[in-house]
């Protein structure tokens, strides 16, 4: 089978069934949807998101003791709670690391490399994709804006000819706005070992986040998900897609109040960007936990747009085998 040729390399990489990434969303990748995604072929990632040190290391040893495929483990470089996840995990037999937010340090590769573990990483363009390979990176994630949550500038369709096209020493995966099976055929086809899907998982019955949330989702036009915009480079912040509401026009109110605080040096800028982090962790909750779709942070990725159901994980993830492999054979038909 065509579809299994071209996933093949995906799928060894990973160890799974299918090279499909259930990508890591905080306080909505927790032990149920990594165990659903993991029993039905897929790969799937648990969010590190800010975890309390005791908490995180008791998501993490479920994982180990009840997933019985590789799984992996999502750490965000720039939560507050970042450096004593990394610690944890050194002694946990866990077999994947992504790291997200940010770029790792080389030693941060290292240390988790030295314990066994395969790294990911993600590349926002083809001179990080050069350097995170330098590093020791086992794989790249392309993770174009169109994604939801915490995302880069650059657009997938940009990223495939920047990097995919130009790099072959790691598998590459990709990510941002896929959510179809005819999808993820004509990436494989372009080359890539997999692709990345997150607000397509957060509409399976198995997904744990507030039925407000997912009702939210439905409701949404692609248009509707947007970015939020960085107002001044004294308080970089790493932009956000989710669902215009409240609470992003509130976050928009507090970087105006961090800058303005920055300018008369009552805080300092490591303490400003932690304070945007901790917003945007509590937001997201108060949306998925609580339902606050107002309030709350809706982060979703533009293929919010081809949301129009909540479905049981079997279901989203046969439909979507069953669509690239229809798609790769009429791609091979319309060769000949």
């Amino acid at each position: 089978m065509l579809f299994e040729k071209l996933a093949r390399q995906g799928a060894d990489f990973l160890g799974v069934k299918y090279p499909i990434i259930c990508g890591a969303m905080t306080w909505v990748s927790d032990f149920d949807l990594v165990k659903a995604v993991s029993k039905n072929g897929a790969f799937p990632v648990l969010a590190g998101g800010n975890m309390t040190p005791e908490f995180f290391e008791k998501e993490v040893d479920r994982c180990i003791e009840e997933i019985k495929l590789p799984f992996a483990v999502n750490l965000i470089t720039i939560a507050p709670n970042y450096k004593v996840q990394l610690e944890i995990l050194q002694t946990k037999k866990v077999p994947f690391i992504v790291f997200a937010g940010s770029f790792p340090k080389k030693t941060d590769i290292e240390k988790m490399k030295n314990t066994g573990k395969k790294t990911m990483s993600f590349a926002s363009d083809k001179r990080i994709a050069a350097q995170q390979i330098r590093f020791g990176i086992d794989s790249l994630i392309l993770e174009g804006s169109e994604a939801g949550g915490h995302i880069g500038q650059v657009s997938l369709i940009v990223l495939l000819q920047q990097v995919l096209f130009d790099f072959r020493e790691v598998p590459i995966f990709v990510g941002g706005g896929v959510a179809t099976g005819k999808m993820i055929a004509h990436l494989l086809s372009m080359g890539a070992a997999g692709c990345q899907l997150g607000t397509r998982f957060v509409m399976t019955d198995e997904c744990n986040a507030h039925d407000k949330f997912k009702q939210a989702f439905i409701k949404a036009r692609a248009r509707h998900a947007v970015a939020t915009p960085q107002y001044d480079s004294k308080l970089p912040v790493v932009a956000v897609r989710a669902l215009k509401n409240k609470g992003m026009e509130e976050f928009g109110r507090l970087q105006l109040q961090l800058i303005k605080e920055l300018g008369a040096k009552k805080i300092s800028r490591e303490k400003a960007q932690f304070e945007v982090e901790r917003f945007w962790i509590g937001a997201l909750r108060n949306a998925v936990i609580d339902g606050d779709i107002d309030e709350g942070s809706l982060m979703a990725g533009q293929s919010v747009g081809l949301m129009d159901e909540v479905l049981p994980m079997k279901a989203v993830i046969n439909n979507l085998v069953e669509e690239a492999c229809t798609e790769l054979e009429r791609i091979k038909d319309s060769l000949k």
